[in-house]
């Protein structure tokens, strides 16, 4: 039986040759984001929150817990060994803190002085070890915002206004009668955008105001409040 060859405008190509291209070619085409980390979670102030593994070997012997970015002896939170069902306590361990039998970490009723950086220790075959890293932030629920008006009386034409949107959130949006609020010149926000100045204000911005605000565990809108002007 003849070997199968590939015929090209060179000439033929035998088939391990080919099959050799394209293994090589596979090779190289493996996905390059598959390593071994912590979920970086977000999380509501006194909830309870589970710091899962991604790409976890599955060959894991056991798993250490670190604060922080590096492997620290002193910044051990705790360590399971799989095979012997041993579970250590280190130093910066408390009853809050458990690690599961697949290697993730819980933490129950999460302070603001939970978060931060991870690192988590995977103990493989042969002394081999993989390290991961993840990043823990805790918030507050944002409160309901309050919107306040600088003027209680306004002149069309003549007057300028500043709308401050008063709240413990860093993200914050606005809007004119249920519509993002569109900025121009006579329309600004402050750099930290808890301000909206109007100067001069015109007929055309009669209406209803809000501001919303957010972080990544929560979010919350002030009450309308109602521009109305005196006319010349």
């Amino acid at each position: 039986m003849g070997s199968l060859s590939v015929s090209t405008h060179r000439g033929l190509i035998h088939w391990q040759g080919l099959l050799l291209v394209v293994s090589l070619f596979t090779f190289w085409c493996l996905p390059t984001n598959a390593q071994f980390s912590i979920a970086s979670t977000n999380v509501a102030e006194g909830k309870n929150v589970r710091l899962s593994l991604l790409n976890t070997p599955q060959n894991a012997l056991g798993y250490r817990w670190f604060r922080g970015e590096r492997e620290i002896p002193n910044n051990l939170i705790a360590a399971y060994f799989i095979l012997e069902r041993k579970f250590i306590n280190g130093r910066l361990y408390d009853r809050r803190k458990t690690i599961d039998l697949d290697g993730s970490l819980l933490i129950r009723k999460v302070t603001r002085e939970d978060r931060g950086m991870y690192t988590v220790v995977a103990h493989l075959p042969n002394s081999v070890q993989q390290v991961g890293f993840g990043r823990l932030d805790v918030f507050q629920p944002v409160k309901v915002p309050i919107l306040l008006t600088s003027n209680s009386t306004i002149t069309e034409n003549e007057d300028a206004v500043v709308l401050t949107c008063y709240t413990n959130a860093v993200s914050i949006e606005w809007f004119f009668n249920s519509m993002n609020l569109r900025l121009s010149e006579r329309k600004k926000l402050s750099e930290d955008r808890r301000s909206l100045t109007i100067d001069p204000i015109q007929k055309e911005d009669s209406g209803y105001y809000q501001c919303k605000v957010s972080n990544p565990i929560s979010s919350a809108e002030s009450w309308p409040l109602e521009l109305h002007m005196q006319h010349d």
